[in-house]
């Protein structure tokens, strides 16, 4: 049947400004990291997809290397845009990233401009696109100048395959380097892709103040600290969970899951409990109640958590108390 997308989704999802640019994201944006790949069903992905659309989330992310196996999240993604999505192109934010290995040989890696170019090619065919709304450079790369990568991204988007660009996982120092030369290039950065959860603080050591500074958009990745910031495993590891299944490409190891993460988890949900929230919906608030976050990306294994993910939306005002009896809990 024809997808339809629902008339009234734009009236229930927040949309915050990035940065000092004129785009807007959704509170909460969709990644594609996980479950996505072809080792997953593809008519689930494409359920996640229709519903996300349908409530508000105009903001799809990718990268080059997710799956498994390494492009088939695009490749999936491309064949459900095709289907579906196609004619509400305008109304998408479609991100990707390059920087991870993706293919054998000298120029498959990190942050050359030879990668970073042909990788963003490669990507917009396995999607279908024309162009992508935001390109990223994934992660540092301690071997290519700088300026040479910061160069790539500005000639991405004079060539018409990206209208933004962004980085990810730089820490504060490089990040502030990187903005330098894209604003003397003229194409500005605008967003910062960090990992950031309760588990995650490191942004909190400057990063932040750097991004509200610069006029930069901020979007964390791993916000329930790859599921256990929810109520998965309250009571040890799960059968089925990610940490029990062996998926590879990032997802959470065993020894992550130690009876001293379990132990503030459950103290955590105590206190989600008290809020009215599920543990999930209140550690994705507790990442939107700073103004300087733009969006926060989530990532569902089914339909149902897109929904119950967007209930964060109706609550992310802490009180002072709660916030002390947090930072106890974490300490």
């Amino acid at each position: 049947m024809q997808y339809l997308a629902e008339a009234q989704r734009y009236q229930t999802m927040e949309y915050r400004r990035c940065g000092n640019s004129g785009l807007k994201l959704p509170a909460v944006s969709l990644g594609l990291w996980h479950n996505f790949g072809h080792i997953d069903v593809l008519e689930n992905a494409r359920n996640i997809l229709r519903l996300a659309f349908d409530s508000g989330i105009t903001h799809f992310d990718l990268a080059n290397n997710y799956g498994p196996p390494p492009g088939s999240a695009e490749e999936n993604f491309g064949t459900i845009y095709k289907d579906d999505f196609k004619c509400y192109r305008d109304e998408l934010i479609i991100s990707t990233k390059a920087g991870w290995g993706m293919w054998d040989g000298p120029y498959g890696d990190w942050g050359s401009k030879k990668y970073l170019v042909a990788s963003l090619d490669q990507s917009l065919k396995r999607m279908g696109l024309d162009y992508v709304d935001i390109f990223y450079h994934h992660r540092p790369d301690p071997d290519t100048p700088l300026e040479e990568t910061m160069s790539a991204l500005d000639l991405i988007v004079r060539q018409g395959k990206a209208l933004y660009v962004g980085i990810s996982s730089y820490q504060p120092a490089e990040a502030a380097k990187a903005f330098e030369i894209l604003k003397q290039l003229g194409t500005p950065c605008l967003i910062h892709q960090p990992k950031y959860s309760m588990f995650d603080r490191w942004v909190e050591n400057g990063l932040m103040d750097l991004l509200s500074e610069k006029g930069v958009g901020c979007i964390p990745f791993s916000p329930l600290s790859q599921g256990l910031l929810t109520n998965k495993y309250l009571n040890g590891i799960p059968e089925g969970s990610r940490a029990s299944s062996h998926r590879g490409n990032g997802a959470i190891d065993e020894e992550q899951v130690s009876k001293e993460k379990i132990y503030r988890v459950r103290q955590l949900n105590q206190l989600a409990e008290e809020r009215g929230q599920k543990l999930a919906q209140m550690a994705l608030a507790w990442i939107l109640k700073d103004p300087r976050v733009t969006s926060v990306l989530i990532g569902v294994s089914k339909p149902e958590q897109v929904t119950d993910s967007l209930q964060c939306l109706k609550n992310y005002h802490f009180t002072q108390e709660e916030l002390t009896r947090i930072e106890k809990i974490l300490a």
